[in-house]
């Protein structure tokens, strides 16, 4: 550290025990659509804020901007916040960056002080938190408190990724106790299906929470930039269904299915042989699930899949799987295979097949689904009738009332993981580029 770089950094030492706070205009760094919705959560107007929306409708931004914000304006020290996931392993590259992100943005970095074990942000001048927790157990959410105050603020980021409406009580259950001064914030892209729990929920009278649907052709467009606009009037230009919901956040299901983008057909060898990539996917089964590969192409100009083959069967073994997959001529790209069969992805390789891998972290299974809800998936039901079967009949649960939930059933869905694997490289495109 040269002596510059000591000079600052005692400087700011000397702010934060003077506990130097910083004068914020919070009209210059929130979008204008989010301003009235500001000017509510300063003066306590709800205790729920709903914020469903679309890509690049900066609703993640304004919620880690309120929350920062908010703690450093209490001069007491007893607002805190605490800010959830589904699945914990998310939180370091999303919520706990995006905390960051607002703390640098508001020019506050040297009243804060910010750990990744235990995860948290500390604000110096209070010592006032902001807690980071996942979901994955929510029996230790009841060991949760600050240490002194409230937690004033909740935020539950991507909250459709939470399984029910009574699991998300019971959260709240333990985190807010007595009283009415606190804010909820659920901001989420709102599910495909517009009978979805969260997408019902959200639609409920109820005086004590408001909801703002938000889009990026709300945001200033220097915000976004160029290539994000671009990419967002592509897909408006090749799948208009898909655009609507991704960039727009409207629901374009009418009840439970998970692909409601599927187009029912025949494929002719004519458009085979126009075809330029080929993918190939493998979920193993043995006794009592089959193994399914599936071989594909895929045209990332119209974004669209199309399902070619499928070898669909029960106590088929690796090496036979290897034999008839060669015996197709569909050896030509590699097989990417559940990372969970390390033993069964050497058997294969051992008997001649070009087998890999597949690419996982968490909550990637429901990410591998978005993905594929966004693309048109042709299916010709003569060349791949399993696939047409799991495909058409796959569906959101459903809680005892009937509301459907965010999870996705982990049955008949044995080539809509073969696809996810086979895909992996469009998928998981800057992940896997560095892997394989």
């Amino acid at each position: 550290m040269n002596y510059s770089d000591r000079l600052r950094t005692l400087e700011r030492r000397k702010r934060q025990r003077r506990g130097v706070s910083v004068t914020v205009n919070m009209e210059e760094h929130i979008a204008p659509v989010y301003l009235p919705l500001h000017d509510d959560i300063v003066h306590a107007g709800h205790q729920y804020y709903n914020l469903p929306g679309g890509r690049g409708s900066c609703k993640s931004s304004f919620v880690s901007l309120e929350i920062v914000n908010g703690i450093m304006s209490d001069k007491s020290g007893n607002s805190n916040a605490v800010v959830f996931r589904r699945i914990a392993g998310t939180m370091r590259e999303s919520v706990y960056a995006q905390i960051s992100w607002a703390i640098a943005e508001l020019d506050a970095g040297h009243l804060w002080r910010g750990s990744v074990s235990p995860m948290q942000y500390t604000y110096l001048p209070t010592g006032a938190q902001i807690i980071f927790r996942g979901l994955d157990d929510s029996s230790k959410l009841k060991s949760i408190k600050p240490r002194r105050g409230i937690f004033r603020y909740v935020w539950f980021e991507e909250f459709s990724e939470l399984p029910g409406p009574n699991f998300q009580r019971s959260v709240l259950q333990s985190v807010v106790r007595g009283g009415n001064d606190f804010a909820v914030f659920r901001s989420f892209n709102p599910p495909m299906s517009a009978n979805n729990w969260v997408n019902t929920l959200v639609r409920e009278p109820d005086e004590r929470s408001v909801t703002l649907l938000t889009d990026y052709t709300m945001i200033p467009r220097e915000w976004l930039g160029e290539s994000f606009l671009y990419e967002a009037e592509r897909l408006r230009e090749v799948n208009e269904a898909a655009y609507r919901h991704e960039y727009l956040g409207e629901p374009t299901g009418t009840g439970g299915e998970v692909f409601p983008n599927l187009e029912i057909r025949r494929i002719t060898e004519e458009e085979i042989n126009q075809m330029s990539y080929f993918y190939n996917g493998l979920d193993f089964g043995f006794a009592t699930d089959p193994m399914a590969f599936l071989r594909m192409s895929y045209d990332r100009s119209r974004e669209t899949l199309f399902l070619l083959d499928e070898i669909y069967q029960l106590r088929m073994r690796n090496s036979e799987a290897a034999g008839e997959i060669i015996r197709r001529g569909y050896n030509d790209v590699r097989t990417v295979c559940d990372a969970a069969e390390p033993k069964s992805i050497l058997d294969l390789r051992d008997h001649g097949l070009h087998a890999k891998e597949s690419y996982k972290r968490p909550n990637c299974v429901q990410y591998r689904v978005k993905w594929l809800q966004h693309r048109k998936i042709v299916i010709d039901p003569k060349r791949t009738p399993n696939a047409y079967r799991e495909f058409v009949g796959y569906s959101y649960s459903t809680d005892k009332d009937g509301n459907f939930l965010a999870d996705l059933p982990d049955k008949d869905n044995h080539t809509i993981d073969a696809a996810a694997y086979g895909l992996q490289r469009e998928i998981w495109a800057r992940q896997v580029e560095r892997k394989y």
